[in-house]
């Protein structure tokens, strides 16, 4: 049995297909599936660390990106998109899958061009409200169709669509709050924000952050990750403001968490503060805490700020938009959360509700019968 990923390249894409991975990997050690070989074609491995940890093959490949905007790098993405899906159709002829599995984004276009060629059996997955330009296209001849929010399902065949979730990483879906406060030298009577910049870090939210900074660690304890790109403007920015404040030591800054720092950050923190990509939404849930999502505002079909709102119609979150963004306003909100009890518990409440814990599960059995059935 052959499967072959694509995405687009970025950790919303990647992450997903990793979870979808461990579970056909525990599918097929427990029903004894031999020979199950699995394949990831992107112009990028993103992480090649966890490809081969889940015995996930690379293959390179050049693509191209339509930008909405005019630009001379539109032309010579032409010839990216041309020559990416020639080698694609090459490379999948001779792996010749059973199934083509595509996660949306630029990068997954040749892949699942040169399947549709192939007349390979494909599944795809769309993580936002509204589906990019990669997945509107290829819901037109996909096999099964799976999305994470249901107002997604108005822009594909009912037929062929099915409300799973969003694929989440079995080992980031439970926080570990035992211990968290002494694995990250936090005081333990003091509440905790945990700020979510990315993997690039996100400039608006950090400047503000820190001018609400001062404020919020008389009263909170604060672990912020930066993304690697923004950590030293960041560092140098909090040593400024906090220089004679009596409690700096009350924030953690990380350029990034790994998998264990994480789910102990998760374990520890009251409020988590975070932009509306999919897949921050699919952990933020999955691990019940209340939360403050901050849409990015020039999004995509503007996917952030409806993801945002579709997640607030819940009751598990806030929401600032961009352009009301401000110090005031991030004190006043996490203030208003942690203040009350009945706010806090029915956030909790609605995020379990919101989550979907066996979404890659889903992903994975639906991936498995349709390789079984092309073979």
């Amino acid at each position: 049995m052959k499967i072959v990923f694509t995405g687009g390249g970025s950790g919303g894409h990647f992450y997903p297909i990793i979870a979808i991975a461990q579970s056909i990997n525990n599918i097929a050690s427990e029903k004894k599936l031999v020979d199950v070989k699995m394949y990831y074609i992107s112009n990028s491995p993103y992480d090649e660390g966890l490809l081969f940890d889940n015995n996930i093959i690379f293959k390179r490949n050049t693509a191209g990106k339509r930008r909405r905007y005019f630009s001379l790098l539109n032309i010579i993405d032409l010839f990216k998109i041309f020559f990416g899906t020639i080698t694609a159709t090459w490379t999948l002829f001779k792996i010749y899958p059973d199934v083509v599995f595509g996660k949306g984004g630029f990068a997954s276009f040749p892949t699942l061009f040169a399947a549709r060629i192939l007349k390979i059996p494909v599944i795809i997955h769309e993580s936002d409200t509204v589906p990019g330009r990669v997945n509107a296209w290829a819901g037109k001849f996909a096999k099964r169709i799976a999305i994470a929010f249901p107002e997604a399902g108005n822009h594909f065949p009912k037929e062929r669509t099915a409300l799973v979730g969003n694929p989440v990483r079995k080992e980031l879906q439970n926080p570990v709050p035992e211990g968290a406060f002494d694995f990250l030298k936090l005081e333990k009577d003091i509440p905790v924000i945990l700020v979510l910049g990315g993997s690039q870090g996100a400039e608006m939210i950090n400047d503000n952050l820190m001018d609400a900074l001062p404020d919020l660690l008389n009263r909170f304890q604060v672990i912020h990750q930066t993304g690697n790109e923004k950590l030293k403007a960041v560092e140098e920015m909090s040593r400024a403001t906090l220089l004679n404040h009596p409690h700096k030591e009350r924030y953690k800054i990380f350029p990034y968490l790994n998998t264990l720092a994480m789910r102990m950050a998760a374990g520890a923190s009251s409020i988590v503060i975070s932009r509306a990509g999919a897949a921050s939404i699919s952990e933020i849930s999955s691990w019940k805490v209340p939360s403050i999502i901050i849409p990015i505002t020039d999004s995509n079909g503007d996917h952030q700020r409806k993801n945002a709102f579709a997640y607030a119609r819940s009751g598990a979150c806030s929401v600032i938009e961009e352009k009301n963004l401000s110090k005031n306003i991030i004190i006043s909100e996490c203030n208003r959360i942690i203040e009350s009890s009945d706010i806090r518990e029915s956030m909790k409440k609605a995020a379990g509700e919101f989550n979907k814990p066996n979404a890659s599960d889903k992903l994975a059995e639906e991936i498995i019968e349709l390789a079984i059935e092309h073979s």
